[in-house]
């Protein structure tokens, strides 16, 4: 079976060994910063390009579960 175009929402590990073929991949790339419990806002410029005060979050990042890796 062919997987095209598919998002998984999940531990990466976990994913790479319960859902890709091992002969599939050749390179894993992760950006840190890995459960930093910090929030990470998107920030805006104002028109002027004066630094606004308005945010949104960009994401979350905490651990929701034990790591898989730890269990291994």
């Amino acid at each position: 079976m062919t997987r095209t175009n598919e998002l998984f929402y999940s531990d990466n590990l976990r994913v790479l060994r319960d859902e890709i073929a091992d002969e599939t991949v050749d390179l894993v790339y992760l950006d840190p910063p890995f459960n930093s419990a910090a929030n990470y806002n998107v920030l805006f410029r104002e028109a002027t390009g004066e630094q606004s005060t308005a945010r949104i979050t960009a994401f979350e990042d905490m651990q929701l579960s034990p790591p898989v890796a730890n269990a291994a």
